[in-house]
């Protein structure tokens, strides 16, 4: 710190500003005192009120200085003396008790820093408030000092107060002094006794004096009629009389003699009003300058002094010196240390802004002494003050929270060490006006709000969501400039990883911060940034149809901006009694995954929609051809397995990041298009029922009609009425002929045999995609066809029993209904149907593919064997046998097997026993005499119905389950017994007549 002693030259530079004209010393100090109040730059409004708009800032600055010089007067009461100009104008008074000079008159000769400084956090300056030239405006050179200069010196340069403005006032205050000797200040009103003690002829110029007794007119009008220390009654004669003369002696000087008239009108209506008290009484102490806010505006002014007048962001080191003295003026301003600290306060916070905000020690110490503030606030309920208070924190509360309420445009690299305090200024001002100014807040109990938290909560909330928004601005202009690029980024996949990297910094450089008041403020703040894109991420989702590789960026995009905010969030709450499940509650899931699902399903809802419609068109076109190609199979089902191989590739190059997922959809998808193709493939070609004619009515054998022309056509046996019925849509379309159907077959089983294929290329799709596991290997369940593989042997089994049972009853029903056994059965015997069935084998085994191969000649061996029974068992009356026709019949059956298993090249031998074991066993009955099958069908039929039977045997049901113990075979046994015996039998017992 430079020397705190200045010489003669100094004092010369410092005495200089005298030589100015009045206007130029009002220009100058005027610019000064907006400066340091609170007018001028980026001050902030005063929180004191408007005083009178006639009272300027040099107006109040000169006041103040008078206030001051006043008040420091030393405490015995004695008269001031006055040391005339030559070693220096000084005011001078009696050694105080202690026998130590005047504060005023002390040298100041100490460079350790304040006390006040370090308490208040503040740098020490880097020279003494007075410095060469201080109050100049240009420094002098330095030279040898001669003395040491006074704190009174000092605060006359702060105040940019020249020597003749300082010495006439002196000279007034010793005038004072002598005529009022034992009287205490606070007993004068110093503007009245001032007015007093001169004439024009004191001032440079008649102008200089007029200006200087307005000046004290209207603070004498702003102290006792506009601002009173008490409400004045509208009819207070004195305030009437006091407003006239001042009024009218501001349009025109007045005389201020001491035995002037109008001196002493003024005189009585200015102490008639001073004096008053609240009792009613006339009050002890004068009340001039203690209106509240002229007395704040006046020591304010007097604080500002405390900075130094060459660097405007530092407190003079002599500050506890300045500060003793400043102190002084409480009893004319009514001032107390509680609204001393409020005013301090505010002026350090007011100087920090004032001055561009950029000396953070100015932050820390209008932080820290708001903290006494606080302290204060607790201690009072006084309406005044608390009103003051109000005024004051509402003003610092207000600047604090236009900073804080969008802190990301505030703070950066270079200032971000401010942050703490202004977050500190205005939590704690918040603190004071909830917590000791609010009723409401009284009302209720203090353990239900927690005012800081909620106040940074709220800080938190509001920038990030004014953050979000110009980040969403940044994200569309850079779409917009990226337009022509190739596959530009989507707005919201830009935007989410910019609030992912806001979210970062949030987390390194302001929570830290802002924890010291909300113990989760990581935790709030990725909540708000959750939500905020979350809003716009569910708009997008709502106007999306379909899916796009855009769709898909931002959705992952948003799935991974989720993860980041939810881990910080977690993080930042790992310490909370929720474990953080309250912020988390405050992001409700984005869902990507399922947005994206839901779409990729419904791509795969309107490609299967289209393959299912491509089944429908190709079906309609199918001819199946048997010369379509080599292997017999239809063009359909290459088409279908193309389809399907088509549908699995597109879905594997889907930009998403669930292919395994989403697989098991697809490929049930598939599989039930599959089906439906099969469904469609074996639609309209019947079943083994479909061919299977109906059992003609019971009658007995007509032996006398045997051999006649039985079969004109009245005759006709309802069996091939019933079988041209059944199959009339057969007989009149090709495309359900024999080679058609093997074609089906053919189709199905190609289908089948291609499935294992299409599996093996879906599991290297998948290896191929960026997000498979090794467990999407290990389970094969979703990358498997479950219903094809059943549906192609369900429908190979069902066209082949049609195609049997079709072949034997329909195609071969001309030698097998119309002509085995017909008449003599020895002269109808199968050869016919043996050929015939042969040919239609031969060309079965040229078309069907050798998979099915096996199974259609069995099915056509059983067919055959069925037809042979039903020939036997349900022929009608133009069939009759006698016990001499067995043996034909035996070996027509064994010429039927023979040909099925052609000489060890047809079917197994096991196969043909298996299915021919229901003929061997009845083939037996037709060797029996008839009296035994009487005999045998009666104690079945007792068996079966219960004694209830012995009296009168039941008509047996045709079960079509022929079996020799079934009564109803053996009754048709007996129906078809070429002898008396049968006849006689069934005509008495169930009177069944010969013919149809």
């Amino acid at each position: 710190m430079a020397s705190l002693f200045r010489d003669r030259s100094s004092l010369s530079s410092l005495s200089s500003l005298s030589s100015l004209s009045h206007s130029k010393r009002d220009s100058l100090s005027g610019t000064a005192s907006s400066r340091f109040s609170g007018g001028g730059g980026g001050a902030l409004p005063s929180p004191f009120g408007d005083l009178s708009p006639a009272l300027s800032s040099t107006d109040l600055r000169d006041t103040a200085y008078e206030i001051f010089v006043a008040a420091c007067r030393t405490s015995t009461g004695k008269p001031l003396t006055y040391v005339p100009a030559g070693n220096s104008d000084r005011l001078s008074g009696s050694p105080s008790m202690s026998g130590s000079p005047s504060m005023q008159q002390r040298s100041i000769t100490s460079t350790a820093a304040s006390k006040m400084k370090k308490a208040l956090g503040l740098r020490s300056s880097s020279g003494s408030g007075l410095s060469p030239g201080s109050g100049t405006g240009s420094p002098s050179p330095p030279v040898k000092p001669k003395r040491p200069l006074t704190v009174g010196e000092l605060m006359r340069t702060q105040m940019r107060v020249t020597d003749n403005n300082d010495s006439r006032i002196r000279r007034a205050l010793l005038r004072i002094a002598a005529g009022q000797v034992g009287k205490r200040l606070e007993s004068m009103v110093l503007p009245l006794e001032l007015l007093q003690q001169f004439k024009s002829s004191d001032f440079p110029s008649q102008e200089e004096y007029y200006s200087w007794q307005r000046r004290n007119l209207k603070i004498l009008e702003a102290g006792l009629l506009l601002h009173p220390y008490l409400p004045i009654e509208k009819s207070n004669a004195a305030s009437q009389r006091l407003r006239q003369l001042i009024h009218g002696a501001l349009d025109r000087p007045m005389e201020t003699g001491r035995n002037n008239e109008s001196m002493q009108i003024l005189r009585n209506a200015v102490m008639s009003l001073a004096s008053r008290s609240s009792e009613g009484s006339l009050a002890e102490s004068c009340h001039w300058a203690d209106g509240f806010p002229l007395n704040l505006r006046l020591y304010e002014i007097l604080l500002e002094a405390c900075f130094d007048a060459n660097d405007e962001t530092s407190i003079l080191e002599e500050v506890d010196e300045l500060m003793e003295l400043i102190k002084k003026t409480w009893p004319i301003l009514g001032l107390n240390q509680m609204l001393h600290n409020l005013c301090f306060s505010w002026v350090l916070f007011n100087r920090y802004v004032s001055t561009g905000q950029v000396e953070n020690d100015l932050l820390y110490a209008a932080d820290s002494q708001l903290a006494e503030v606080a302290k204060d606030a607790k201690a009072t309920k006084d309406p005044t003050y608390s009103k003051i208070l109000s005024s004051i924190l509402s003003a610092i509360l207000g600047w604090a929270e236009k900073r804080l309420l969008a802190y990301h445009d505030t703070f950066d690299a270079g200032n971000i060490s401010s942050m703490q305090s202004i977050v500190s200024l205005g939590v704690s001002a918040a603190k004071v006006l909830v917590e000791d100014i609010s009723n409401e807040y009284r009302r209720r109990r203090k353990t239900e709000v927690d005012v800081a938290r909620n106040r940074i909560d709220t800080y938190i909330r509001s920038s990030l969501r004014t953050a979000f928004a110009q980040r969403m601005e940044k994200a569309d202009s850079s779409r917009r400039a990226s337009r022509n690029q190739p596959n530009p980024l989507p707005v919201l996949a830009i935007l989410a990883k910019d609030v992912g990297e806001l979210a970062t910094k949030e987390k390194d450089v302001f929570s830290p911060i802002l924890k010291t008041w909300h113990p989760f403020a990581a935790g709030v703040a990725v909540a708000t940034l959750h939500v905020c894109y979350g809003n716009e991420l569910k708009q997008f989702i709502s106007s999306i149809t379909e899916l796009t590789p855009d769709a898909v960026q931002v959705l992952r995009a948003a799935d991974k901006l989720e993860k980041d905010l939810v881990l910080i969030a977690v993080e930042d709450s790992v310490d909370s009694d929720d474990g953080g499940k309250a912020i988390i509650r405050e992001m409700p899931p984005y869902e990507a995954d399922t947005a994206i699902a839901n779409m990729v399903k419904i791509w795969i809802k309107t490609r299967l929609d289209k393959v299912k419609d491509w089944v429908d068109r190709n079906l309609q076109q199918e001819v199946w051809n048997p010369r379509a190609n080599q292997e017999g199979f239809a063009p359909s089902a290459v088409e279908v397995l193309r389809i399907i191989d088509e549908t699995l590739e597109a879905f594997f190059q889907l930009p998403i990041p669930s292919h395994p997922a989403l697989l098991p959809d697809l490929m049930s998808g598939l599989d039930r298009c599959l089906q439906y193709y099969i469904t469609k493939a074996k639609s309209g070609c019947g079943s083994r029922n479909t061919y299977i004619p109906t059992m003609p009515a019971l009658t007995r054998c007509d032996a006398g009609t045997k051999f006649q022309n039985v079969w004109k056509k009245k005759d006709k046996p309802v069996s091939s009425q019933r079988r041209s019925a059944q199959s009339a849509v057969a007989n009149g379309d090709t495309a359900f002929g024999v080679p058609q159907l093997c074609v089906r077959m053919n189709s199905l089983q190609r289908i089948r045999a291609e499935l294992e294929v299409l599996e093996k290329r879906i599991i290297t799709l998948l290896r191929n995609s960026e997000s498979a596991n090794e467990e999407d290997f290990s389970n094969g369940l979703g990358k498997k066809f479950e219903l094809t593989p059943a549906a192609c042997l369900e429908g190979v089994k069902q066209l082949s029993e049609a195609l049997a049972y079709k072949i034997i009853f329909h195609d071969l029903s001309h030698v097998l209904w119309d002509r085995l056994y017909v008449g003599e059965p020895s002269s109808s015997r199968i050869e016919f149907f043996l050929q015939e069935l042969e040919q239609n084998l031969t060309t079965i085994a040229d078309i069907v593919h050798e998979r099915v191969r096996t199974r259609i000649v069995a099915d056509i061996m059983k067919a055959s064997f069925d037809g042979f029974l039903l020939v036997l068992l349900a022929g009608g009356p133009s069939r009759a046998f006698s016990r001499q026709d067995c043996q034909i019949i035996e070996d027509d059956f064994e010429a039927l097997k023979e040909l099925f298993w052609a000489n060890g090249d047809g079917l197994p031998t096991d196969v043909i026993n298996k299915f021919s074991a229901t003929v061997r066993d009845v083939l037996p009955l037709y060797r029996t005499d008839t009296e035994t099958l009487v005999e045998r069908f009666r104690q079945l039929t007792v068996e079966t119905y219960g004694s209830s039977a012995k009296s009168r045997l039941p008509l047996p049901p045709t079960s079509g389950q022929w079996n020799p113990t079934e009564p109803n075979t053996l009754l048709r046994v007996l129906c078809y017994r070429n002898d008396e015996v049968a006849s006689r039998f069934l005509k008495k017992t169930y009177n069944l007549p010969k013919k149809l």
